[in-house]
């Protein structure tokens, strides 16, 4: 079986790492370089750079912000905020990038999963789904989780497999920043019913937590952020802990 991931995420606005409770009330999580640089050193296997305002705002992710971020990593890098077309992508990907997540856009005009996928290849592209539980339905949410749409989570996974989507990455919005573990039932159900990696975030409060994901999610990565921001737990330690409970980790 390959290696479990484990992924920080940075969150990113103004310059700054940030994070919040249910997409909500962000506070300042500390220098985005600083964060990556400590995260490259400690053993992550992969970082992801979301501008979560760039889709709000109507602009493109700031280019500068990436380059000095992919500067100081030794390992694959995501980035996502804002992207829609091929042209931003190829910005990306020049600016140090290895793979581009998208979500907002994609939802929009679900073509661009195609397109990406083709120009560049699926191995490049993560589909980012937001959602939140309403009345017993995953409702799927943009704009940084401002814009509630008509998608359904397992619906419209399924149909950004089809059209080429190398990963998923699942953030429960009511999980997130709660501490309390990830949505792993719901994610044993994506397991199930997609054959590409899914990527599990939100709600990462303890080592059990990323346990749990692995085993009863069944997720193939697990992302999380404030646990690592705020030195509630260090990768090293992490993995030591999951290695120790069978969980097949890279070193």
């Amino acid at each position: 079986m390959l290696a479990r991931r484990i992924i920080p995420c940075l969150d990113v606005k103004d310059g700054r790492t940030v994070k919040g409770v249910n997409f909500e009330n962000l506070r300042d999580a500390g220098s985005i370089v600083d964060l990556a640089v400590r995260y490259s050193d400690e053993g992550a296997d992969e970082l992801v750079f979301l501008d979560i305002t760039a889709s709000h705002d109507k602009r493109k992710t700031m280019l500068a912000w990436v380059e000095q971020v992919a500067r100081a990593l030794r390992i694959p890098f995501t980035v996502g905020g804002g992207i829609a077309s091929e042209q931003d992508v190829e910005l990306l990907l020049k600016s140090g990038a290895d793979k581009i997540s998208i979500n907002s856009s994609a939802v929009t005009d679900p073509t661009l999963i195609d397109r990406l996928s083709r120009a560049f290849g699926k191995q490049c592209v993560v589909v980012a789904i937001d959602a939140k539980q309403q009345d017993g339905v995953w409702r799927v949410y943009r704009q940084g989780g401002r814009t509630e749409t008509e998608r359904e989570l397992f619906e419209w996974s399924q149909e950004a497999q089809q059209r080429g989507a190398g990963e998923i990455l699942f953030t429960s919005m009511d999980h997130d920043g709660t501490h309390k573990g990830f949505a792993c039932e719901t994610l044993s159900v994506l397991s199930e019913r997609l054959s590409i990696p899914i990527i599990a975030s939100g709600g990462a409060g303890s080592m059990a937590d990323f346990y749990d994901v692995f085993t009863v999610g069944r997720a193939d990565a697990a992302l999380a952020a404030g646990v690592f921001h705020y030195g509630e737990m260090t990768l090293p330690d992490l993995k030591a802990y999951l290695s120790g409970r069978g969980i097949n980790v890279r070193h």
